[in-house]
């Protein structure tokens, strides 16, 4: 089952699992700060209710054999009186009730004249704090045990707690919204690394084969190292593949040609027409094979070359012009002649020199091989705001074909069936001019027959 796009996203995921960290971290923050500051108030609720009672337990005294108690005011004021809390108090002597509230409940554990009790419970319909406090006093020489009890009600300390709450719940957001902002970078900065590699692979051309010279995190070394297994691999397998077309189109055309002699001479001893038909038939054949094989040839360099693209300085028309000289004798055979064009003086072109003259080479070929004897090929270079080197004939055309077709693989014109071909001349063109940033542009001459070819690259 396909993961949906937000859970198939690393980086999503990682924020998502680092923002329930944070989430669950900020509820726990909320717990402790209340826990605590509850802690706190309370603590501070039981030291006033012990100072109360202190103060009241000084406050006893033995007069005519009998305790008595002069109530200060400060024990219970120091209680204070916000959130309408109230205070209840019992002193009892010997057990008996010598002031405050008769129906006080005693304390659940009795006290030491060392350490105070405390208990929470619920007295006249509220939740009380009380602390109670043991003294001995003497009336006559007689010791008294005497149990000050001192409670106060909880709604300041509700009140309290409901305040520290809300100061809680707002630190936790804060710290939740913080936290999910670092989540945020922090997945960022992890799978910077695989942005990185990203990159360096992208900005890599289709032939830069070499393997990731980068210092990845411990987790990544396994890929990478995979990668550049695969890379290795890759790279042996396409030189293996450029190494066969090399030296199959190599073998297909030594035999070809081997072949092609023989039926030559054996046309020439045939005696019968339809014999010497079958033969220029097969000579025709062979010749349709070797031209593709040596095209493929030339095809699979040109593709292995763009692929790693050469470069150097050179001068265009000197090029053109040793390209041109080079296939005047197949003109020759046909009367051609092919007229170059070039300015005086032109700048120099960088580039890959041995794919720009395959490129010339293969257009010159095909404007010679459609070209009717006694005729004329054209080629002109000229440097503006753009460098154009065109190649015009007085062929055939390209019919009603569709020019742009024309320069994918294997594809003619349908007016050229009758003329060995491999439809593979202008594709090479094409991937050459491409390469060097420029285009290849085919056009049928205005108002006569024939084509004209252009190769244009960007002024350097």
């Amino acid at each position: 089952m396909k993961l949906p796009t937000v859970t198939r996203s690393i980086r999503t995921r990682l924020f998502l699992q680092l923002a329930a960290i944070s989430a669950l971290l900020s509820v726990a923050l909320f717990l402790v700060v209340r826990g605590l500051a509850e802690t706190a108030a309370e603590a501070t609720q039981d030291g006033i209710l012990a100072a109360s009672a202190t103060s009241i337990a000084d406050a006893l005294r033995s007069e005519d054999g009998e305790i008595t108690l002069d109530l200060p005011y400060s024990a219970l004021s120091m209680l204070g009186t916000t959130n309408d809390d109230r205070v209840f108090y019992k002193v009892e002597v010997n057990d008996e009730t010598l002031t405050g509230y008769d129906d006080l409940p005693p304390p659940s554990q009795s006290p030491t004249i060392s350490e105070n009790t405390f208990a929470t419970f619920y007295y006249r319909g509220d939740e009380v704090r009380m602390v109670s406090a043991s003294r001995t006093v003497s009336a006559g020489g007689v010791p008294s045990n005497v149990l000050i009890s001192v409670a106060q009600t909880r709604l300041g300390l509700a009140a309290i707690s409901q305040r520290i709450s809300a100061i809680a719940t707002g630190i936790g957001l804060v710290f939740f919204l913080v936290a999910t902002a670092l989540s945020l970078l922090a997945a960022r900065s992890a799978l910077r690394p695989l942005k990185e590699m990203t990159a360096a692979i992208t900005r890599r051309g289709p032939a830069d084969l070499r393997p990731l010279a980068i210092d990845p995190p411990t987790e990544l070394e396994p890929f990478v190292s995979a990668l550049n297994t695969f890379i290795a691999r890759l790279r042996a397998s396409l030189l293996r593949s450029e190494d066969l077309i090399a030296e199959a189109a190599h073998r297909v055309r030594t035999p070809l040609a081997t072949v092609r002699a023989k039926a030559e001479v054996t046309h020439r001893k045939l005696q019968k027409p339809e014999h010497k038909q079958t033969m220029r038939e097969m000579i025709r054949a062979i010749d349709e094979s070797s031209r593709s094989a040596g095209q493929l040839l030339d095809h699979a360099m040109v593709t292995f070359r763009t692929d790693s693209l050469s470069t150097e300085t050179f001068d265009m028309a000197e090029l053109v012009r040793e390209t041109a000289e080079r296939l005047e004798p197949a003109a020759d055979l046909k009367d051609v002649t092919i007229r170059c064009t070039t300015p005086d003086t032109t700048p120099a072109f960088t580039g890959d020199r041995i794919l720009l003259q395959s490129a010339i080479q293969n257009i010159l070929d095909n404007a010679i091989k459609y070209s009717p004897d006694d005729s004329a090929i054209d080629v002109d270079l000229s440097v503006a705001e753009t460098m154009c080197l065109s190649f015009t004939d007085r062929g055939r055309g390209f019919g009603e074909a569709d020019t742009d077709s024309l320069k994918t693989r294997f594809s003619r014109g349908a007016n050229v069936d009758d003329i060995v071909g491999s439809g593979l001349g202008l594709t090479i063109a094409d991937e050459v001019a491409r390469a060097h940033g420029g285009q290849l542009n085919i056009t049928r001459n205005e108002g006569s027959q024939g084509a004209c070819v252009s190769l244009i690259f960007p002024r350097q």
